[in-house]
């Protein structure tokens, strides 16, 4: 197995190629319950029928460094061609939504539920107990689906492949819940990545197509934001905690 040829990196991670395969490397102090969990997560996707990369095998390469191999896609992620022909962005905004709404139509009933994963989140974050008491009970209170869902859901986890075969990668985040959040999770990437105009798109495309009330996408916002600010980057946290306002959403 070469590790010669990346072809990405990423937070405590680098991805490699060796030709039809594709190594994710994770750093020394990567947990190695979070790798096999991750290469469970994907092997668990894999069922469900959805487009994805298989999973080929979960190895130790050099300085005991945990890696997951899987297929290799060739092609072009989403986001790649938004910066390529910006001209087409809300025609690959629309396809996101219409790939992410396929993902919600499918069921794994041995994923983490996302709403346990959100409650321990929330638990471990900064935010003040008065706060995170509200968040909770709201959490709580919001209702219980058990549909996939990929947890980061974005343009870069879209691969092209040829003949315009789309593949959906990294489902280390993959849970069962409610749809909803992890489209409350996508718009708040793109407003993390300062794109607000594609935001906003993306929220109202996907509301109109999955007749979706925006409203109820909006009162996720605060409870995914607050469990998104545990490993966010000190700009990042900054960033999600203006939307950690429990009364704007009310």
């Amino acid at each position: 197995m070469k590790l010669d040829k990346v072809i990405a990196k990423r937070s405590k991670k680098t991805i490699y190629c060796d030709g039809d395969k594709c190594i994710k490397v994770f750093d020394p102090e990567y947990s190695k319950a979070d790798v096999l969990n991750e290469a469970l997560n994907q092997a668990r996707i894999e069922e469900t029928g959805l487009n994805i990369p298989k999973v080929l095998e979960v190895t130790v390469v050099e300085d005991n460094k945990w890696a997951i191999v899987s297929e290799y896609i060739k092609g072009k992620t989403l986001a790649q061609l938004m910066q390529e022909h910006p001209e087409k962005k809300h025609e690959y905004i629309d396809m996101l939504v219409d790939l992410q709404m396929e993902v919600h139509t499918k069921k794994s009933p041995l994923l983490t539920k996302l709403k346990d994963k959100m409650n321990r989140k929330i638990s471990a974050s900064k935010i003040e107990a008065t706060i995170r008491y509200e968040l909770h009970t709201r959490l709580e209170g919001m209702p219980k689906h058990n549909k996939v869902c990929h947890g980061d859901f974005n343009p870069s986890n879209i691969i092209i492949a040829k003949g315009n075969v789309p593949y959906i990668i990294d489902w280390s985040h993959a849970t069962q819940g409610n749809a909803s959040a992890d489209v409350a999770r996508t718009y708040l990437l793109f407003c993390l990545d300062g794109d607000t105009e594609a935001a906003e798109y993306y929220l109202d495309t996907f509301c109109k197509k999955s007749d979706t009330a925006k409203q109820y996408v909006q009162k996720w916002i605060p409870i995914v934001a607050a469990s998104q600010s545990v490993k966010g980057n000190e700009e990042e946290c900054e960033l999600l905690m203006k939307w950690v306002n429990v009364v704007e959403y009310q």
